[in-house]
């Protein structure tokens, strides 16, 4: 596949001593056996994220910030990057960071799996704790809060507000997606934390395509177990979040999303996280109501940093009719 002459394109001069060169292009997988029972003539997709050098989509958006602010001069001469994370994006600064020698600090909630906590740490990041009970906003009040008091020592690289975050995905996931699906996809549905995957691949998208159609899902609650997504209703909205963009916006239980992640485990052979599972519960519910088209999601990581919540992969796995299931959690 051929992308655009991006900061993310990966050149044969590069390839073999860049880990940044590394990031995007990663393989678009069909569902196969979650499938059964759609039309025919649908088919479902899933961008197998967890392929970037540090493990998940964040890579995208973490990389085309930290280069953004290189070339800006907003990064060097010592200066700390700090942002807050709930983990993937913290994994991702950390991994770059290390890389290209900028140190990092990140405010993280406390409920962070363990699994992120030592990811985190083996990459040299220094973590800053905070209130588990405020979740992702807490950590965002608190890297506000630190930038404030020291603004010579921190780079605040504010994932919900910064531009390059949605820009990283116009550049590269939307092309992606285009050209691995040789301009045929029909419907984009991606899942809200920052935005920056819906906003930055929709537009790109819906700019190829007129008639896309681009379905967004939240959690169903404002008090959820679906990590690095955010009900917008109730949460401190991203500046780059337009409430307006998408076509639909669906919401998923967390109850639904645990359930699909261990089917997608066990019959896709696809051992993903817990946000993979909501993606592929709204995208397997919005082809359910297609005769045709092309339904393309991405799945944010794999399922390793999520070993340690045992109910989440010993629970039995209920085996009822795949439709019943597709429609369960959707509100």
């Amino acid at each position: 596949m051929t992308l655009p002459d991006t900061k993310f394109s990966q050149t044969e001069s590069d390839s073999t001593t860049d880990l940044t060169s590394h990031v995007g292009n990663t393989p678009l997988l069909p569902l196969q056996r979650l499938g059964h029972g759609l039309s025919p003539r649908v088919k479902v997709f899933a961008k197998a994220e967890w392929f970037n050098p540090g493990g998940s989509v964040k890579d995208r958006p973490a990389l085309n910030i930290i280069q953004t602010a290189l070339a800006n001069g907003d990064l060097g001469n010592g200066k700390r990057l700090l942002d807050s994370t709930s983990g993937n994006m913290g994994i991702s600064y950390a991994t770059f960071g290390a890389a290209l020698g900028i140190p990092i600090t990140l405010t993280i909630p406390s409920s962070a799996s363990s699994e992120r906590f030592s990811i985190l740490r083996a990459l040299g990041a220094e973590l800053i704790l905070t209130d588990p009970t405020e979740g992702s906003d807490g950590a965002i009040l608190a890297a506000r809060k630190l930038v404030k008091e020291n603004p010579g020592l921190y780079w605040y690289a504010n994932q919900y507000n910064n531009p390059a975050n949605w820009q990283a995905h116009y550049e590269t996931t939307g092309p992606e997606i285009l050209s691995q699906t040789n301009g045929e996809v029909t419907h984009f549905v991606a899942g809200l934390g920052t935005s920056g995957t819906l906003t930055g691949a929709g537009k790109y998208l819906r700019q190829q395509i007129l008639d896309i159609n681009i379905i967004a899902f939240q959690p169903d609650a404002a008090f959820h177990g679906l990590e690095g997504l955010k009900h917008m209703p109730s949460a401190i909205q991203p500046g780059i979040y337009d409430p307006d963009f998408a076509d639909e916006i669906l919401e998923v239980r967390t109850e639904a999303a645990y359930e699909m992640a261990r089917r997608l485990a066990r019959e896709e052979g696809l051992f993903v996280g817990i946000s993979s599972g909501a993606a592929a519960v709204a995208a397997l519910r919005v082809a359910s109501e297609l005769e045709e088209g092309i339904v393309v999601t991405l799945f944010p990581d794999a399922g390793y940093k999520y070993l340690s919540d045992k109910s989440l992969w010993e629970s039995p796995l209920h085996m009822g009719a795949p439709n019943g299931v597709l429609r369960e959690g959707i509100g």
